[in-house]
């Protein structure tokens, strides 16, 4: 990953920082990441996973620095790159006092899916919620407000997928079901970067990782084994 040229990278970042006031969170982030990549991103709490995952999906502003994703420049060309990103954050971000349909049917018009009740249907179902399509949301566990993240993030087919420690609040069924959508996704050439803190399941489902420490990175390439990602972690700590 760190060895491809920009020009070939879907997503391409120089000399990115945050800072909040005085307080640096990313220093000085390179990476060039290409189409169809599955990319775990790792470190220790607090070293910038999801500050830069906020930044890749236009939720937050770098400080300095350049970032292109699919040739749009961020922030400045943000629209044309919300349309390429599906996101799932650190909260659901749905709608509580909505079912699971009305939120979907919402996302769909943002995301201009056309006839979108077929597919509204096909993903609740996929993602163990197509009983469940009118309850409100407020209603619905964690684990099924996750699912219902994915199922929002999957809506409008997107070439990318930001996962910021998407396996928050699933149980070992809905763990599952997303080990299986990121194969999936993984096999339709999606690109994937996926904030992960077990290194076992980053090592098995990603080809590449990214490992930050205090908001640097310091290792950015191709996946490794559990042990071998455990010991690059720890140099972290």
């Amino acid at each position: 990953m760190s060895d491809s040229s920009a020009d070939e990278a879907l997503i391409t970042a120089a000399n990115l920082g945050k800072a909040f006031g005085f307080r640096p969170v990313l220093r000085g982030i390179n990476l060039n990441i290409q189409r169809g990549s599955v990319v775990a991103l790792l470190g220790p709490n607090g070293s910038g996973k999801t500050t830069l995952l906020r930044i890749l999906s236009t939720l937050s502003k770098q400080s300095t620095g350049e970032l292109t994703i699919g040739g749009w420049s961020l922030p400045k060309e943000a629209v044309a790159v919300r349309a390429q990103l599906g996101v799932v954050a650190h909260l659901p971000l749905l709608y509580d006092d909505m079912s699971a349909e009305e939120n979907l049917h919402f996302f769909a018009r943002l995301y201009g899916v056309q006839e979108s009740s077929p597919r509204i249907a096909a993903i609740l179902e996929r993602v163990g919620l197509g009983k469940r399509g009118r309850d409100v949301v407020r209603t619905f566990s964690r684990g099924m407000q996750q699912r219902l993240a994915l199922a929002r993030a999957m809506l409008h087919d997107p070439a990318i997928l930001l996962l910021d420690e998407p396996y928050t609040g699933l149980d070992v069924n809905g763990a599952l079901l997303l080990d299986a959508l990121i194969a999936e996704w993984k096999t339709a050439g999606k690109t994937i970067i996926a904030s992960l803190h077990e290194p076992a399941r980053a090592a098995a489902l990603c080809d590449q990782a990214v490992i930050l420490k205090q908001g640097r990175v310091i290792y950015a390439g191709e996946m490794v084994n559990s042990d071998q990602l455990i010991a690059l972690i720890a140099e972290g700590t």
